[in-house]
C-alpha cells in the first residue's frame, strides 16, 4: 500500500522503533546496499564501471554495502573524508568517465551549510555530466525543506530509504533529486506515522483492475460519452478516445463539432463518433462523460460552455473536465455528491485560481485544495512532476510514475481520456481515488516502459501502451 511522506524527525522516531525490536542497524545496512546495486544495475550495461562515492555516515555505510552485491560488476569504492586532499583523487576518478556514480557522500542527517571544500567536491561531481544514483537523499540537500546546504548533488535518480522525505517533494528540490524512488523492503517495521501526503507504490494496483465476470457483456462496463475536438484541434478529441478505449469501458461515443467531424471519424473504427447539435442529450445509461480535449478554438459555440455548467451542476454520473473546459465551468457547490473530476496541468490551475503558475508549483498541496473548494470538492488531479490526486480535505497521493518525456501536446488528453474509460465502469466508481490513481500511475509508467525501449516515442506510442504496466 501507499507509503507516507514524512520529516527527518519522524523518519530517525521510525528507526529508534525498528532497534527496539532487535532489528539491527547492519541487516538495515545490507539490505539497502542490496537495493542500491538492483537499482545501479537498471542504469548500466554489464561491461559499465561505477564509482561509489562514501562518506564517514550511515549514508556511506549504505553505498559500501552495495559493492557486496556488485561483485561481478567493475566497481570502485572512494571514501571521502578528508575533501581537501579527496578532491584530487574524486576528479581522477571522475576523469576515467564511469558509466553511473553512486552518491553516498551526505545522508538526512546534514544540518548545516557546507564547507566550501565540500561545495568543491559536489561541483566536482555535478560538472561530470555522469549520471548519479543518490543514496536516501542527494548529498547536500535538506530533506525537510528541499533547500541545498550550500550545494548538492544533482541526481538522475535518488533511491529513498523506507519513505520518501518531505523536502525531496518541494519544487525547488526537483532538479537535485531526479527520479524519486523508494526502498520500502529494507527491514524496518512498518511506519506508524501518518501525512496527508503519501506516496504510491506499484504494489497498490496488485489485482486492480479487478478481473471482470466470464459472463460479462459490453453493458456491464459502462457508455462513456466524450464531448471534445475543434478546428485546429481535433486530434485531441481522437488522442483522448484511444485513451478512453485503452480502459475499455463498454462503448465509447464521441461528440464533436462539425467542421471536424469528418477527419475525426476516419480515425475511429470502434467508437461511435457523432455531431454536436444544441441541447445534447445523453442515455439515461451513460457512464461517465468526458468534456474538453481539443475544445480550444473560437469557433467553440457559446451554447456549448453553457451546457458543460449545466453537467457539472446537474449530470448524475461521473464527469471529467479537462483542457480548455476547466474555463467553462462556474465556482460554487455541486448540489449533489456527485463524482466530480478536473484534470488541469499548472498553467490551467493558474487560471482557475487566478494565481501566477509560480505560485501553484511553489504549494502545489494548497493549489489542489482550494480549486477543490472552489468547485464543489471536487476530486483533483494536479498533473506535472510527481502529479498530485485528492481533494479539499483528506489524504493527498503523489504518484511516482512517468519521464520528463511526457511533455509533449497530447499527453494530457490521452489520460484523461484513459481517466474517463476507467471511471465510466461501475466497479471501478466505488473507489474514485483508487482508479484515479491507478489511471495516473499507468499513464507515467506506460512512458517509463516505452523510454527503455526507445528515445523517440510520441503520444501514439504511448497510446498503444497505456494499460499495459504491471
Amino acid at each position: 500500500m501507499s507509503v507516507p511522506v514524512i520529516n527527518i524527525a519522524q523518519m530517525r522516531e521510525w528507526e529508534n522503533a525498528t532497534w527496539a525490536t532487535g532489528q539491527t542497524e547492519a541487516e538495515v545496512i545490507r539490505r539497502v546496499g542490496k537495493r542500491i546495486a538492483r537499482r545501479a544495475r537498471r542504469l548500466m550495461r554489464a561491461d559499465d564501471d561505477i564509482l561509489i562515492l562514501a562518506g564517514k555516515g550511515h549514508n556511506g555505510d549504505d553505498a559500501r554495502a552495495a559493492q557486496e552485491f556488485l561483485d561481478d560488476r567493475k566497481v570502485k569504492l572512494l571514501e571521502l573524508l578528508l575533501p581537501d586532499t579527496d578532491l584530487l583523487k574524486l576528479e581522477m576518478r571522475l576523469a576515467e568517465k564511469p558509466a553511473l556514480v553512486i552518491d553516498g557522500i551526505f545522508g538526512i542527517g546534514l544540518n548545516r551549510p557546507l564547507a566550501e571544500p565540500w561545495q568543491k567536491i559536489i561541483a566536482a561531481v555535478n560538472a561530470a555530466k555522469i549520471p548519479v544514483l543518490a543514496v536516501d537523499v542527494p548529498s547536500g540537500l535538506n530533506a525537510d525543506t528541499g533547500e541545498t546546504l550550500g550545494a548538492a548533488i544533482e541526481a538522475a535518480v535518488t533511491l529513498t530509504v523506507g519513505v520518501p522525505k518531505t523536502g525531496m517533494l518541494a519544487a525547488p528540490a526537483w532538479p537535485f533529486v531526479g527520479r524519486l524512488e523508494v526502498a520500502d523492503d529494507v527491514g524496518l517495521i512498518p511506519c506508524s506515522h501518518k501525512s496527508v501526503l503519501n506516496w504510491t507504490l506499484p504494489e497498490d494496483f496488485q489485482n486492480f483492475p479487478p478481473p471482470r465476470p466470464a459472463a460479462a457483456h459490453k453493458g456491464s462496463f459502462g457508455h462513456l460519452a466524450i464531448v471534445a475536438g475543434s478546428l485546429g484541434f481535433h486530434g485531441a478529441a481522437v488522442i483522448a478516445t484511444r485513451g478512453a478505449q485503452r480502459a475499455q469501458p463498454g462503448v465509447v461515443t464521441l461528440t464533436t463539432q462539425e467542421n471536424v467531424y469528418l477527419v475525426v471519424a476516419s480515425q475511429l473504427q470502434s467508437a461511435m463518433v457523432n455531431v454536436w447539435q444544441p441541447e445534447t442529450n445523453f442515455p439515461e445509461a451513460i457512464g461517465a462523460v468526458l468534456a474538453g480535449p481539443g475544445l480550444a478554438a473560437r469557433d467553440v459555440p457559446e451554447k456549448l460552455r453553457v451546457e458543460v455548467r449545466h453537467w457539472w451542476r446537474d449530470q448524475d454520473c461521473p464527469l471529467i473536465v479537462d483542457a480548455s473546459a476547466l474555463d467553462f465551468l462556474a465556482t460554487g457547490p455541486v448540489v449533489k455528491k456527485f463524482i466530480r473530476v478536473l484534470t488541469p496541468h499548472p498553467g490551467e490551475a493558474a487560471r482557475l485560481l487566478n494565481w501566477p503558475t509560480q505560485k501553484i508549483q511553489a504549494d502545489r498541496v494548497t493549489a489542489l485544495r482550494e480549486i477543490s473548494k472552489r468547485f464543489g470538492d471536487c476530486w483533483v488531479v494536479l498533473k506535472g512532476h510527481q502529479t498530485l490526486i485528492g481533494r479539499s480535505e483528506g489524504e493527498i497521493f503523489v504518484n511516482p510514475s512517468g519521464n520528463p518525456h511526457l511533455a509533449q501536446g497530447g499527453s494530457g488528453d490521452l489520460l484523461s481520456g484513459f481517466i474517463a474509460g476507467l471511471l465510466a465502469q461501475p466497479a471501478l466508481q466505488v473507489d474514485v481515488a483508487k482508479t484515479l490513481r491507478y489511471a495516473v500511475w499507468q499513464h507515467g509508467a506506460a512512458a517509463d516502459k516505452l523510454e527503455v525501449a526507445r528515445a523517440n516515442w510520441t503520444i501514439e506510442d504511448l497510446a498503444n501502451e497505456i494499460g499495459n504496466a504491471r
